[in-house]
């Protein structure tokens, strides 16, 4: 109210610049002298006077708004304290990330010159190929608006024409990610997936290491209808360990923490990789590293059983022993969760009874799976059988199209995701790949490394190269298709190595706290240090490595894929 008042007061219009109105006013004021009224003070509740002139009434004239001019004795109002201009952020690029990523591609398109073997065009696209990737590893703007900007480079350039840019948008695999963005939200919306963990919560939550199978286990019986494991660590799981950790006096930030809540993050954060390698559609990664597969001629047949089968047993193991091994080498302070149990019950009689919208997702899920799962004898396609669900949700009002407009997440995939994929495509089929791939291979064979050993080497770089990428997606779009065409030119079988890259794109997330969008929730909550992120991210990745390496050397061997 002070405010205001001042305003008020300190924007009454002057008369020093109408002349005409002021002699009117001295008429006036000259017949009799002007009263005066006393004012509360604005700044105390102390009564002090200002005297100013007040007008007597004068007739038929209240259309005119007329104000007393100024005088010498009367103070000016204090006028309002200014207030600081608000700080924006800076709009637009940021120069540095933008000048080295555009470098990349001009000092190859200029300074380099043409390889024997490659078109003018190829190497071309090349070139701005290397400028987007560059510049989804360093930012200069947001992902998608500067995917657009490379695909918008390759048609200005000449060097793909408008239908060959945009041909990827119309790519089933593209779609099902989207589609699959939507579900993820019908699980956080309706609150099913919060009362499935919960669930397990309460019935093996009355040890901490009980506590850990049970979330360990219901993310990924919830991963295959929820393809984000960024949305299920902060829509889902995070929220729950905090719960769980607060109330067992574990609080992030300071000594405390070691009590429950580091060690139930580490592991959701370690496990959530194993999860989303168990099936297809548990990240968008997965759908992306088959596509890009088939760009290169290596096709999947019935692509979600084959996923699942030639994961299953690894990921399984490696599920059940991270929890276990966690529990040694990172050890909670508190042992027994006796309270978890109780704590569970609890929220799950605030959720009340499972709901219609609940029940209509859990059908609509089944019915997806299913048909994912049988779609290829059915002659229903993956795609399909999302865009059934989801209208089935659409229908009955479990999403509205609000929901899916407001998911800005499935919209930014759809648009980088396809311009990745349409370059890729238009990589291969200008030979860009293949001459890379051939490069690659006579450098192995000068090595003479067996077909096994480069098939390790390979896996490994493409492993721990990750420690560059702060994206899962970004590094599948920056190096999946390059180090697919090497593994084929070493000699290594097609399916068993587009399958391994594919599973590594998910056993990287828990590498760094910048490694994934869910290693940024859990290492956000403040129950982790940072040097324990790097030392049990390295020490799991082995671990994982072993775990997937030996088992996967006699299971994909008794599978046929080698």
């Amino acid at each position: 109210m002070e405010s205001f008042a001042l305003h008020s007061l300190s924007t009454t219009p002057s008369f020093s610049h109408h002349p005409s109105r002021l002699s009117l006013l001295r008429r006036i004021s000259s017949r009799s002298p002007p009263p005066t009224i006393s004012l509360p003070s604005l700044r105390s509740h102390s009564v002090q006077p200002l005297t100013f002139p007040l007008l007597k009434p004068i007739p038929r004239l209240s259309t005119t708004r007329i104000t007393a001019a100024p005088r010498d004795d009367i103070p000016p109002p204090p006028s309002p304290p200014s207030e600081p201009p608000s700080s924006q952020p800076p709009q637009g690029a940021k120069l540095l990330p933008l000048i080295l990523s555009l470098s990349v591609g001009l000092i190859l398109r200029f300074a380099v010159p043409l390889p024997e073997g490659l078109t003018p065009q190829g190497w071309q696209l090349l070139s701005i190929f290397l400028s987007t990737i560059a510049g989804l590893v360093l930012s200069p703007l947001p992902v998608g608006a500067w995917a657009f900007m490379g695909l918008t480079a390759s048609i200005v350039t000449k060097t793909l024409s408008f239908s060959a840019a945009f041909s990827a948008f119309t790519s089933e695999v593209i779609w099902l990610i989207v589609i699959s963005f939507f579900f993820a939200r019908g699980f956080v919306k309706t609150g099913l997936g919060d009362r499935i963990a919960t669930y397990f919560v309460k019935w093996l939550g009355k040890s901490t290491l009980g506590l850990s199978y049970g979330l360990t286990i219901s993310e990924a019986l919830i991963a295959p209808a929820m393809p984000s494991t960024t949305a299920r660590a902060g829509g889902i799981f995070l929220p729950i360990i905090k719960s769980l950790s607060l109330s067992a006096g574990s609080k992030p930030g300071d000594s405390s923490s070691r009590k429950l809540g580091s060690y139930l993050i580490q592991n959701q954060f370690q496990c959530a990789g194993n999860s989303s390698a168990l099936f297809l559609t548990a990240a968008a990664q997965n759908l992306l590293c088959l596509k890009l597969a088939e760009e290169l001629g290596v096709v999947i047949a019935n692509p979600w059983v084959s996923w699942f089968k030639a994961a299953s047993l690894p990921a399984i193991i490696s599920l059940l022993c991270t929890p276990l091994i966690l529990y040694k080498l990172y050890p909670p302070e508190t042992k027994d969760t006796p309270e978890a149990p109780g704590i569970a019950a609890l929220k799950l009689k605030e959720m009340g009874p499972v709901t219609k919208n609940e029940w209509i997702m859990v059908g609509t899920m089944l019915l997806a799976v299913t048909l994912w799962i049988c779609g290829e004898s059915l002659g229903i396609p993956s795609v399909v059988a999302a865009m059934i669900g989801l209208s089935i949700l659409l229908l009955l009002g479990v999403l509205n199209w609000d929901d899916c407009l407001s998911e800005k997440s499935a919209w930014d995939t759809l648009a980088w995701f396809a311009v990745l994929v349409g370059m890729a495509g238009q990589l291969t089929n200008l030979g860009v790949v293949s001459w890379m791939s051939d490069c690659v291979a006579k450098v192995l064979q000068s090595l003479s490394l067996s077909w096994p050993a480069a098939f390790g080497l390979l896996q490994a770089a493409y492993f721990f190269i990750h420690y560059l990428f702060a994206s899962q997606t970004g590094h599948v779009g920056a190096l999946f298709s390059a180090f697919l065409a090497m593994n084929i030119a070493a000699g290594v079988p097609g399916v068993l190595a587009a399958l391994a890259l594919a599973y590594n794109t998910n056993l990287f997330g828990a590498l760094t706290h910048y490694s994934s969008g869910q290693a940024a929730v859990y290492y956000g909550a403040g129950y982790v240090d940072l040097p324990d992120v790097f030392k049990i991210g390295f020490v799991m990745a082995t671990i994982n490595a072993i775990i997937w390496g030996v088992v996967g050397t006699f299971w994909w061997k008794f599978l046929g894929l080698y």
